[in-house]
């Protein structure tokens, strides 16, 4: 745009409120959830009952954890097009980046490629754990590895970090 050009009349605001919900209103029985309990320990219900969820409506994404106040937000559509399990777990390592939050670690650490983050290896390792609990094969854990912003070689370097080992 032309420096000389002026744009109407309009005010756009910088400041919007989010909205956010409490996360037990909508993912009920995560506090009695023994992966959870291991996250938070004896502060599991007081987090949970704290924690906060916003919903995006979005047709791509998955969740994530905000690194501004620590809620958790959430595609509206993951919840309708994923599978349960996948949730379920992607839920768990969500948990795990928000006690991180609560500890003051930086949760988007740039120096580390995404595979080797310190904060992503934690929570991943858990959710593996969680995964294997549940009866899932490496081979499922590997598919579960498989996101849309790595790419194979990742993917497996990721996998290696987990000691994830498909046929």
């Amino acid at each position: 745009m032309p420096a000389n050009t002026r744009l109407p009349d309009v005010r756009i605001p910088k400041d919007v409120p989010i909205i956010k919900y409490s996360f037990l209103d909508y993912f009920k029985g995560f506090e009695a959830v023994g992966a959870v309990r291991e996250i938070f320990g004896d502060q599991t219900g007081n987090v949970l009952s704290e924690l906060q969820v916003e919903f995006f409506g979005t047709r791509f994404g998955y969740m994530g954890v905000s690194d501004e106040d620590g809620h958790m937000f959430v595609s509206a559509n993951y919840l309708k097009q994923g599978d349960a399990r996948s949730i379920y777990l992607d839920v768990v390592h969500e948990l795990v980046h928000v006690r991180q939050f609560k500890e003051g670690k930086a949760l988007f650490d740039e120096t580390y490629e995404y595979v080797d983050r310190p904060t992503e290896l934690e929570a991943y390792k858990h959710t593996v754990k969680e995964a294997r609990r549940l009866g899932m094969s490496d081979d499922e854990i590997f598919d579960y590895l498989k996101v849309t912003w790595l790419n194979d070689q990742e993917v497996r370097r990721l996998a290696e970090n987990l000691r994830v080992n498909p046929l």
